[in-house]
C-alpha cells in the first residue's frame, strides 16, 4: 500500500514537472504563431519548413526561427527554394529584429506589413515586383536593408528621412527609375550603398555629405558631376553619362560641404577637395598656382555680380520688388482664363483646370521659410510648365483671418513638405492682386465622385479590384498624414470629390493641410461625411478623419452618395441605412453597387464591410488608427484570390481611362 502511494507521488511529480517544462519551453506568443502560420501558408506550405505545421515555434525549435522567451526574434530561411509570398501579418512580430528570406523564388509585391522593429531586412535574390513599401520609413531601427537582384520597377519614394540608423542599403540589379530621393541626405549612418544596374536618372549630389565608404552607381542613367566628397571613397561609377570637366562653383552663399563625418582611408590632413584638385592639376598640366588663380577669379567675379544685384535691389521699394516678382513668375493671365475646363467650389476653395498655352511661369514652393525676401528671390528659379494640364485651387481671401500673404505663404510652405505617392503634389503657386492660387498636377480621370456618380451612360464602371485599390491608396495617404507627418495633419475634408484618379486609377488625396483656411462652420454642414461628434462640437480629430474615410469606403461598396435626398427617408443617410446590414451577408450582397453586376469575391466583400464597420463606429475612441486600417486592407488584398478569370480588365474600364492595370496591381 505504501509502495503504491510512492508510485502515485512520483507520477504526480513527473506530471507537474512535465507541465512546468512545457510551459517554460513552449507557449510562444500567439500573435507570433499566427504571423508565422500566415507566412507558411503564403509560401505554399513548403516541405522545407515541415516543422512549421506545429503550434509552438519557440518550444519546438522551428527551422530558421530564433526566440527569446516566448517571442520570435529572428526569421532566417534563406536559400531554401521557397516560392509564393511571405504573408500579410508580419507587423505583429514586434520582437523580430532580423528577417532574411534571400536567395529564394518569392514573388509578388513586398508586403506593406513588416515587423516594425527590424534591424536587418534581407529580401535579395528573389522575384519581388512593384516598389519599396512606404511602411519601411517607419522601421526606424533598421540598420541593414537589401532588396537587390529582384524585379522592382517603381521610383523610390521620399521615405528615408527617419532611417538615420541605416548603415547598408542595397537596391542593385532591379529596374528602379527616377531621381534619387532627397531624403537620402538624412541617412547619416550610411557607409555602404549599392545602386548599380537600375534606371536611376539625374545627379547624385544628394549623396555628397553622407559618411559613405563604399558606393556603386554603375550602369544607370546618372548625369551631372560627381561630387568631390565622393572621389576619395571606394566609388564604382562606370556606365553613366557624367559631365566632363570641372564642376561649376556653387552659387554665392552656399554653405561649405560637411566633411567632418567622413571616414577617410588615408591619414593625410588634406580634404577630399584638395586631393582631387591636386590629382586633376597633374593630369591636365595646370599647376597648383593656376588652379588657385582660376578659383580666385571666379570668386571675385561672383562677388562683383552679387554686389551689383544686391545694390540694385536695395534701391527698390517693396512694391517695386513685388512688381518684378510678378513679372518673373507670371500668375494666370487673361490668356489662360478663357481656357478654363471646369470649376468646383468647396468651402472657400475653388478648383479649376486649364490647358497651359505655350508656357506659364509659376513660383516654385519655398524651400526655406527663414530666408530673407532678397535671398529667396535671388536663389529661386521659376517652374516652367510647357503644354501641361494643371489643376488650380483658388483660395477665397475671406478664409484668412490675419495677414493674407503671410498666411498664404505659410500654407504653401506646409503643403510643399508633403511627399507621398497617394497625396497630390504641389507644382507651384501664384499670389497677386488679392488672388491666392495653388497649382497642382492635373489627374486626367477626375475625382472618385465623378467615376462613381457621374459616369456616362456607355462607360464601364470601376471594377471591384479598382475600388479596393482606391481604398487602400487613400488609406495609405491618410496614414501618412496622421502618423508619419510631425505634427500630425488632420485633413478635415475627406470625401470622394477630394480623391483624384490618375491614368492608372491610382488615388491621390487632395486638399491636404488646407483645413486651416477653411472655417469649421463651412465644413460642419452635414453632407454625410462628418463624424457624429463633429456635428455636435465642430471639433475635428484624427478619428473624425477615419469616420469620413469609412463613408468613402461605403461609397465604393454601394455606389451611393453619402446623403441623397431623392431616396426614401430611411435611405437618405448612407451610414444609417448601411450599418445594420454590414454583418448580414445576404443584406450586404443587396447593398453592392448594381454596376458591378455581381463581379466580386464574396469573402472580399465581407472583409471590406468589416473595415467599414470599424471606421464608422459612433464612438471615436473605438475607431482604429489608419495604420490598422491599412493593414486590414492589405490582408484583404492578399487573402482574396482576385483572378483575371473572374475579373478581366475588359470588365471595368474607367469612364475616362483607356487602360486598366492588371488585376494584381493593387499594391503599387
Amino acid at each position: 500500500m505504501e509502495n503504491w502511494r510512492v508510485v502515485k507521488l512520483v507520477f504526480l511529480v513527473i506530471c507537474i514537472l512535465g507541465w512546468k517544462l512545457k510551459s517554460i519551453n513552449g507557449a510562444t506568443d500567439p500573435n507570433d504563431v499566427s504571423a508565422l502560420k500566415g507566412m507558411y501558408s503564403g509560401l505554399n506550405s513548403p516541405t522545407e519548413l515541415a516543422q512549421w505545421t506545429g503550434d509552438d515555434p519557440c518550444g519546438q525549435s522551428w527551422k530558421g526561427i530564433t526566440c527569446s522567451g516566448s517571442r520570435v526574434t529572428e526569421i532566417k530561411v534563406a536559400g531554401l527554394g521557397l516560392s509564393g509570398s511571405i504573408g500579410f501579418q508580419l507587423s505583429s512580430l514586434t520582437s523580430a529584429t532580423n528577417l532574411d528570406v534571400s536567395n529564394n523564388n518569392i514573388t509578388g509585391d513586398i508586403p506593406y506589413s513588416l515587423p516594425p522593429n527590424l534591424q536587418q531586412l534581407n529580401l535579395a535574390n528573389n522575384k519581388f515586383t512593384g516598389g519599396l513599401p512606404y511602411s519601411i520609413s517607419q522601421i526606424t531601427s533598421l540598420k541593414y536593408l537589401n532588396v537587390g537582384h529582384n524585379q522592382l520597377q517603381n521610383q523610390l519614394s521620399d521615405m528615408f528621412s527617419q532611417l538615420s540608423s541605416l548603415s547598408t542599403l542595397d537596391v542593385s540589379s532591379n529596374a528602379i527609375t527616377g531621381n534619387l530621393p532627397e531624403s537620402f541626405s538624412s541617412l547619416s549612418s550610411l557607409t555602404t550603398m549599392f545602386l548599380q544596374n537600375n534606371h536611376f536618372t539625374g545627379p547624385i549630389d544628394v549623396l555628397a555629405n553622407l559618411p559613405l565608404e563604399n558606393l556603386n552607381v554603375e550602369n544607370n542613367q546618372f548625369t551631372g558631376w560627381i561630387p568631390e566628397q565622393l572621389k576619395s571613397i571606394n566609388l564604382q561609377k562606370g556606365g553613366n553619362t557624367w559631365s566632363s570637366g570641372s564642376a561649376p562653383p556653387p552659387p554665392p552663399g552656399t554653405p561649405p560641404a560637411n566633411k567632418g563625418n567622413r571616414n577617410h582611408k588615408s591619414g593625410s590632413n588634406n580634404s577630399p577637395v584638395d586631393s582631387a584638385a591636386g590629382s586633376q592639376s597633374k593630369s591636365s598640366g595646370i599647376g597648383g598656382g593656376g588652379i588657385a588663380g582660376i578659383v580666385i577669379s571666379l570668386i571675385v567675379v561672383g562677388a562683383v555680380v552679387a554686389f551689383f544685384l544686391v545694390k540694385r535691389r536695395s534701391r527698390r521699394t517693396s512694391s517695386d520688388i513685388e512688381k518684378l516678382d510678378n513679372q518673373r513668375f507670371a500668375p494666370l493671365t487673361s490668356n489662360e482664363v478663357h481656357e478654363l475646363k471646369s470649376v468646383e467650389t468647396s468651402s472657400g476653395i475653388k478648383t479649376v483646370t486649364f490647358d497651359a498655352p505655350a508656357s506659364i511661369n509659376l513660383r516654385p514652393p519655398p524651400t526655406d521659410r527663414h530666408k530673407s525676401f532678397d535671398e529667396e528671390d535671388v536663389s529661386r528659379k521659376p517652374v516652367v510648365v510647357k503644354k501641361a494640364v494643371l489643376a488650380v485651387k483658388k483660395i477665397d481671401s475671406s478664409a484668412f483671418r490675419n495677414d493674407l500673404s503671410e498666411d498664404f505663404i505659410e500654407i504653401v510652405s506646409n503643403i510643399s513638405n508633403l511627399h507621398h505617392p497617394n497625396v497630390t503634389e504641389l507644382v507651384g503657386y501664384c499670389s497677386e492682386h488679392g488672388q491666392h492660387l495653388l497649382v497642382y498636377e492635373f489627374h486626367r480621370n477626375g475625382s472618385l465622385h465623378d467615376s462613381l456618380h457621374l459616369s456616362e451612360e456607355n462607360s464601364k464602371p470601376l471594377t471591384w479590384n479598382t475600388r479596393v485599390k482606391i481604398a487602400l491608396g487613400t488609406a495609405r495617404a491618410l496614414e501618412y498624414l496622421h502618423e508619419l507627418c510631425s505634427p500630425s495633419i488632420i485633413h478635415k475634408n475627406i470625401k470622394s470629390t477630394n480623391i483624384l484618379l490618375d491614368t492608372e486609377l491610382n488615388p491621390h488625396l487632395s486638399d491636404s493641410d488646407l483645413a486651416t483656411v477653411v472655417p469649421n462652420a463651412d465644413q460642419a454642414v452635414d453632407s454625410g461625411y462628418s463624424a457624429p461628434e463633429v456635428g455636435m462640437s465642430g471639433q475635428y480629430t484624427l478619428k473624425s478623419d477615419v469616420y469620413s474615410f469609412g463613408v468613402v469606403m461605403l461609397e465604393l461598396l454601394s455606389g451611393r452618395q453619402p446623403f441623397d435626398s431623392s431616396r426614401p427617408r430611411s435611405e437618405q443617410s448612407l451610414v444609417r441605412w448601411a450599418i445594420p446590414q454590414l454583418h448580414d451577408i445576404d443584406a450586404l450582397s443587396k447593398m453592392v453597387d448594381p454596376a458591378l453586376k455581381g463581379l466580386y469575391p464574396v469573402k472580399s466583400l465581407s472583409r471590406f464591410a468589416d473595415v467599414i464597420a470599424l471606421c464608422v463606429q459612433p464612438e471615436p475612441e473605438f475607431r482604429p488608427p489608419m495604420s490598422e486600417v491599412v493593414q486590414a486592407l492589405v490582408r484583404l488584398v492578399q487573402r482574396t484570390n482576385m483572378s483575371k478569370r473572374t475579373f478581366g480588365s475588359d470588365q471595368g474600364v474607367s469612364p475616362r481611362a483607356d487602360n486598366i492595370p492588371d488585376t494584381q496591381d493593387y499594391m503599387s
